[in-house]
């Protein structure tokens, strides 16, 4: 083959032809994490202020899917963070990345997150919506990029380090204590052997929580609690001693975002090992983190990073010689798809959350593989990232 032949078959490689974002939002019989708490209502955009960290919540599993179609034909799937004023994302990827989109190789996936990235930072827009829509956007790239290379993701990442991932149950949507603990004991004697608890919705007290679980569920199992950004450093710190007996895996979130001197504080005095970060978006958010040693264990949210920054995160977690355990949260699926299969390409992982009242009702509306059974989440097959969407999750598109 001569060199015109050779950019003659380069130039053939299916380029983007069009980029579709659409809303999906599914009814939940209990809201995310749990029944209201006194003086919880739901607004009329059905979302709930939660009044233990004065966060606001949905009642409906809502997302936002992307559709990027190649020229052949050939579509890859994204999804993004959209559980709040999804359409803000959605308007984003119509009006700004979108268009700019248009006949770029999809195999030069990182240097179109990088471009996308560049398009509004001298505006201030490194957060946020704005970089919501380019992890969704990134996520999609990566799945066309490896249907047209018939190639899973994990393999286009450098290759893949684990078949399987050891899950932990995050979240136990009780009414009552008693209740958090049955749901707790049914996941131990189904072989988990991990578990998540919010802060949030700790009605009867954090300790009281902490202290109840470990009793029931014995010494042999992890216990984790998200103390959902409620504390001043001083008081988390106060709270850590309380619970320290309780031999905790690790503390989440104890005090506000921003507050990163608060948080090296916590993570420096702490008697448990302080994890941190599904909020944050891009490798420059966190490198000030990592620079202060704020945490101990890493947890990127694909739904707000995408692949290329979750995978840069996590080598510069591995440098600083920190665990990584990504961030599960409300979506149909495919975001977490593609954090398994980042996850698997990466030397940190020791597991990964697992949303189970968000993901197993999900997942009957979407064409996969991927499970989260016994403990183990089991790894999407196929080319790409191994999971579309069913016909049957289109009753719940949005307009």
């Amino acid at each position: 083959m001569n060199s015109t032949d050779s950019k003659a078959s380069h130039d053939d490689f299916p380029k983007i032809a069009s980029v579709e974002a659409m809303i999906v939002s599914l009814p939940r019989d209990t809201p995310y994490l749990g029944p209201l708490g006194d003086n919880e209502k739901v607004n009329s955009s059905g979302y709930v202020v939660r009044l233990g960290n004065r966060a606001i919540y949905p009642t409906r599993d809502t997302s936002v899917l992307i559709k990027i179609t190649a020229e052949d034909g050939t579509v890859g799937w994204g999804e993004t963070y959209g559980i709040i004023a999804p359409d803000a994302v959605k308007n984003i990827i119509h009006d700004v990345i979108g268009p700019v989109l248009i006949g770029r190789d999809p195999r030069d996936v990182t240097v179109i997150q990088e471009d996308l990235y560049d398009l509004m930072r001298i505006r201030g827009f490194f957060g946020g919506f704005y970089v919501d829509a380019i992890a969704g956007v990134d996520i999609g790239l990566w799945d066309l990029t490896g249907k047209l290379l018939k190639q899973p993701v994990v393999k286009l990442l450098g290759g893949q380090r684990q078949a399987k991932l050891p899950a932990y149950v995050s979240g136990l949507p009780g009414a009552s204590l008693q209740d958090r603990i049955d749901l707790a004991l049914k996941f131990k004697a189904s072989g988990y052997r991990a578990f998540k608890f919010h802060s949030v919705v700790s009605f009867d007290g954090i300790v009281k929580e902490m202290a109840a679980l470990r009793e029931a569920l014995g010494a042999e199992v992890d216990l984790m609690v998200d103390l959902h950004w409620k504390f001043t450093a001083h008081e988390a710190i106060q709270l850590i001693d309380q619970l320290a007996s309780y031999r905790p895996l690790f503390v989440e979130a104890p005090c506000a975002p921003e507050d990163i001197e608060g948080q090296a504080h916590v993570a420096q005095h702490a008697r448990i090992p302080v994890a941190l970060g599904e909020e944050l978006r891009t490798v420059f958010e966190y490198r000030p983190r990592f620079e202060k040693r704020a945490m101990s264990i890493v947890q990127p949210e694909m739904g707000h990073t995408g692949i290329s920054q979750f995978m840069q995160i996590g080598r510069m977690a591995n440098a600083f010689h920190m665990k990584m355990m990504p961030h599960a949260s409300i979506g149909m699926g495919i975001y977490q798809a593609a954090s398994l299969h980042a996850a698997a390409a990466l030397p940190n992982v020791p597991m990964h959350e697992y949303q189970h009242s968000v993901l197993d009702r999900n997942l009957t509306y979407m064409k996969t593989t991927m499970t989260c059974r016994n403990g183990f989440f089991e790894m999407p097959q196929g080319p790409g990232l191994g999971i579309e969407p069913d016909a049957s999750l289109w009753q719940f598109l949005r307009s």
